[in-house]
């Protein structure tokens, strides 16, 4: 039945023009502004939809992911636009990296609090 449905994601955020900022500027995302709605463009083709909620309350998980080839660059990279690491535990270094069974991933969140990802691809 949906198959053949080009599906996309959404999330909330509880200030959209602050969202708008760090998903383009600091993630350097293409971001389109619609209806007090952003569309996230990723790599892909489907948006991500990000929608304004007052009470908005951030997701225990991981809400967006980004694959990409050297986790460590990247890590590097965003701190140096400002974006702080999250530790869950003893297997990450001291960037944020987990280090453990799986690929290598860090956490980080947006100014919502929503949890973020790069993820070797």
């Amino acid at each position: 039945m949906l198959q053949d449905s080009k599906a996309f994601s959404g999330f909330s955020v509880d200030d959209v023009p602050r969202a708008k900022e760090f998903y383009s500027r600091t993630l350097g995302l293409g971001v389109d502004e619609e209806n007090g709605m952003l569309r996230l463009r990723v790599a892909g083709g489907n948006p991500v939809l990000v929608y304004p909620k007052p009470n908005h309350v951030p997701a225990e998980y991981t809400t967006l992911n980004f694959p990409v080839d050297d986790v460590e660059a990247t890590v590097r990279e965003l701190i140096a636009r400002g974006v702080t690491f999250e530790k869950y535990g003893d297997d990450q270094d001291e960037l944020g990296i987990y280090r453990g069974q799986g690929p290598l991933i860090a956490w980080f969140k947006d100014p919502a609090g929503n949890v973020l990802s790069v993820i070797q691809a």
